[in-house]
Parts: C-alpha cells; sequence; structure tokens
C-alpha cells in the first residue's frame, strides 16, 4: 500500500451530479486536497468472497470545472479491506434491498476500513424510523398499512401528509386536505408500488411554507443549517422538486433537537447526518447520503467538508 492515505467513494455515477450542489463532490475535493488517494465504484461494482471485500474501482480526481468535473483512470480491483482507509457510502436512497446489502458487505471491512456513515447503523436508521426514537420532538406521526386507521387520523387532523417510508427526494409525498377525494386511489398506489411496505403518515405542518429547514450534524455537533422554500404551489421543499435554499440560523429550539440526538449519533458513528426542522418539529434524521453541505457554505462562509474530514480523521 503506498504512503498516501486512500478514499474509495461508493457513490452514483460521477458524471450525473451537480457540482455546484452535490455533497459527495466537495467530499472528493477535500480529500484530495488532504493528499488522499481517491477511488470511484458503484454499488453494483461491491463484491464479496470468502470473508474479503473488493470492489471494481477507477481511480478518480476531481474539480471544479462545469462539464469537465472529472478524470476516471483505467479500473482496478480495490480490496477494500486492505487497500484503502476509508470507504464513503455516499449513493442516494431508495433505501431498498441493494443498499442494505451494501450495509451487510461493508459491514465486513469496519472499522478496519472506516466506511462514513457507519454501515450497521446506517442499515438500521433509514431516516423515517430513527426519527420516532424521538417522539416529543416530532409532529403527529402514523405509520400503517391501514386505510381504516389512516381515514381516522385524517378526520382527527383534516389536513395531513402522506409518504412512502423508504423515499427520498420528495417523490411520493402527498398533501391530502379534508374532504379530498383521491385518499382511497392514493393508498391502492401505494400498495401497488410497495406491495409489502407500510407508509407514514403525518400532520401537515403550515409552516412549511415559511421553509423546511436542514440542519447538518458533523460526528453529533450542530455545524450550519439552511432553509428550504417549497415552490409556489408545492407543499415539498426538496430542492428535487424546485425547493429553494435560503440563509438561515439556528433556532433555540434547533439546538435542543440536536443536543438531544447528536449523541445518539456520535456513539452510532453517523459522522455526516442531516436533519429536517419545519416549525421547530423534528420530521426526519438523513443518515444514507445526506446533502447541503455547498448551500451551507455559500451562505455562512464555512467550510464543512473540512470538518466532516476532521472527524473521519479522528477516527483513523
Amino acid at each position: 500500500m503506498s504512503e498516501a492515505r486512500r478514499v474509495a467513494i461508493q457513490m452514483d455515477p460521477i458524471e450525473t451530479i451537480d457540482i455546484d450542489g452535490d455533497s459527495t463532490f466537495v467530499l472528493g475535493l477535500e480529500a484530495e486536497k488532504r493528499g488522499y488517494e481517491v477511488f470511484h465504484y458503484r454499488p453494483t461494482d461491491l463484491n464479496f468472497r470468502d470473508g474479503e471485500v473488493w470492489a471494481h474501482a477507477r481511480p478518480m480526481s476531481l474539480r471544479r470545472v462545469k462539464g469537465d468535473h472529472y478524470t476516471l483512470g483505467d479500473q482496478t480491483t480495490l480490496d477494500l479491506g486492505t487497500d484503502v482507509d476509508v470507504v464513503l457510502m455516499r449513493q442516494d436512497p431508495p433505501f431498498d434491498m441493494g443498499y442494505i446489502t451494501a450495509t451487510h458487505i461493508l459491514e465486513h471491512i469496519h472499522p478496519k476500513t472506516l466506511v462514513v456513515n457507519d454501515p450497521a447503523h446506517v442499515r438500521n436508521a433509514p431516516e423515517k424510523l430513527l426519527v420516532t426514537q424521538f417522539a416529543e420532538f416530532m409532529p403527529p406521526t402514523l405509520i400503517t398499512s391501514s386505510k381504516s386507521d389512516v381515514e381516522a387520523f385524517r378526520a382527527e387532523f383534516e389536513d395531513i401528509i402522506v409518504k412512502p417510508l423508504f423515499g427520498n427526494g420528495g417523490a411520493g409525498v402527498f398533501r391530502l386536505q379534508k374532504g379530498d377525494e383521491n385518499l382511497a386511489s392514493l393508498l391502492e398506489m401505494f400498495a401497488v408500488a410497495f406491495p409489502r411496505e407500510p407508509f407514514m403518515v403525518q400532520k401537515y405542518l403550515p409552516a412549511v411554507r415559511q421553509g423546511d429547514k436542514r440542519v447538518i450534524l458533523v460526528d453529533g455537533e450542530p455545524a450550519g443549517s439552511i432553509n428550504r422554500i417549497p415552490a409556489e404551489g408545492e407543499s415539498r421543499s426538496n430542492m428535487h422538486v424546485g425547493g429553494k435554499a435560503v440563509k438561515d440560523e439556528m433556532t433555540a429550539r434547533d439546538r435542543e433537537i440536536c443536543a438531544a440526538i447528536g449523541p445518539m449519533l456520535k456513539e452510532r458513528g453517523l459522522i455526516f447526518v442531516g436533519i429536517d426542522v419545519i416549525g421547530g418539529y423534528l420530521t426526519e434524521i438523513n443518515v444514507t447520503s445526506p446533502t447541503g453541505l455547498q448551500e451551507v457554505n455559500r451562505y455562512d462562509e464555512v467550510c464543512l467538508e473540512a470538518q466532516i474530514w476532521d472527524a473521519i480523521e479522528r477516527r483513523l
């Protein structure tokens, strides 16, 4: 193994990323700045045999040039248990069986090779379920497969959000108000799309019109935040569906939430986490492939990826 440290980034195709918004991109740039050899591979390039884990990976260099932001070298077989120091698990959800399988495989090398975030705890912490351990901070929430229970929940709160339990990026999120006649059709659609999975139902929070806050935590400590404002006519604030990032300041409530969840995140090796807060309510704890680094950096004139690498290097 060479003297330079090596990091392998398990991610989606490098050619598809938005270099002005992608958090993995700046994590890779920071690794290069620190002298790491950087390798790229996709989850489908991950292999296990007889106790060894390897990936069909390619050396990668990055630069902030639109249309020319990366160079990939020739493919090599990389033993993730001996040839690298760090693996960044950064592929986007959905949190499906492919995602879960990757956590099981990477668990064979961690912590000898540091995997960020810890794969066992990523597997045990899908964002819409981990948050239920902190129900005192959540809006009224129901996880169910029952139409009658959803109807009763809507009768109680009148205005609700229904969303897939393992979705991401705002996909499949619906707002149903009192008297909306689409509930039965929506649940039928969910039953076809997610036949073996329950779904999440929450009281609609009107405060989402003022924004859905993303707070970044690094090794359990709050590091910065942005607010995401929904587009006109949208109840979703995700930037994938037109939400706009604006400057934000953390409130006392945000810090109270972070103080409650931070020790758990640190203990579980969840180094890079993004939580979502609407109107003072915690709605998700994102540990799979959180985003928001570049937006916070721009508004707060900080370098969160450097803070993340500092936390990683403290564990090496």
